[in-house]
């Protein structure tokens, strides 16, 4: 074989090689991408526990081969995110700040670093408004998953003055949201801005009576049908406002919906009926 046809041969196999490992990245992705599917729709909170993480080491792992897939680094920023909120928070608060940071980070690796948003988000937060104006509706997903991350950080992270200085950035990208496609995620944008402005003293910055409309508005996108939205709604509107009552009513809903009200998000729904009997055993300590 002469040396010519020995160099094609090689960069022949290198180019092959690189195809291949594009096709099994685009297959894992899908694979995965289904694999949230599943998860979603499961009811066992321990399987889902297990699953859950060893899929976010596979995220991981695949992203180091293509660190540029938005489809991975959206699913790293949701996966993050949401097993902090549904398993870890309720027991280590600390260790559900790092897992929100890391989905945070996730989450801004979606807009291109000498992009307008990126460059907002980062450093120049008087220019997000107009970055964001020029987002389209397709960015909601990054938009709106990264938000959760972000603000998740900050609200376990309430008493450190540089965390609370990104919140309007946060609360900016929520009302984005909210005004793109109010629907998403089962009114997700009203349901985190009802916590965010809910879970806060005035002094804070807190604001209970937009939090509660928030809430409402939320109950009526998603049917009273996603039940972290009760959760949410006891934990922070009526533990703030100290309206039992009401806390005890938002618990109720929860402890007596079945989890197959939504089958699409049945996981969630078992979440919320386990976080509402966390809450009710603290009843004592909020009022």
């Amino acid at each position: 074989m002469t040396r010519p046809t020995i160099i094609l041969s090689f960069a022949c196999l290198l180019l092959f090689q690189g195809c291949f490992q594009q096709i099994a990245v685009g297959s894992l992705t899908g694979i995965m991408e289904d694999g949230f599917l599943v998860l979603n729709e499961e009811s066992d909170l321990a399987l889902a526990d297990a699953s859950i993480a060893s899929n976010l080491k596979l995220i991981e792992s695949v992203l180091k081969g293509d660190p540029g897939n938005d489809k991975l680094l959206l699913m790293a920023c949701r996966g993050y995110a949401s097993y902090a909120m549904g398993f870890v928070e309720d027991d280590d608060t600390a260790r559900a700040l790092l897992f929100y940071r890391r989905g945070r980070d996730y989450g801004l690796r979606l807009f291109p670093a000498d992009g307008a948003l990126a460059v907002a988000l980062r450093s120049d937060p008087a220019g997000l408004p107009d970055a964001l104006r020029r987002a389209a509706t397709s960015d909601v997903p990054a938009i709106f998953w990264t938000a959760v991350a972000w603000g998740s950080a900050i609200n376990l992270d309430r008493t450190n003055p540089d965390a609370l200085a990104e919140l309007p950035r946060v609360e900016a990208m929520m009302e984005w949201v909210r005004e793109k496609d109010p629907r998403y995620f089962y009114g997700g944008a009203d349901f985190f801005l009802g916590t965010l402005k809910g879970s806060r003293p005035a002094i804070l910055g807190g604001d209970t009576a937009a939090s509660r409309v928030h809430f409402e508005r939320a109950l009526e996108l998603n049917g009273g049908k996603f039940l972290l939205t009760y959760v949410y709604y006891a934990k922070s509107y009526a533990r703030q406002t100290l309206d039992s009552a009401l806390f005890g009513r938002l618990l109720t809903a929860v402890d007596t919906a079945s989890i197959d009200i939504l089958p699409e998000a049945r996981l969630s729904n078992a979440i919320a009926q386990k976080k509402a009997i966390i809450l009710r055993d603290k009843i004592n300590e909020f009022f």
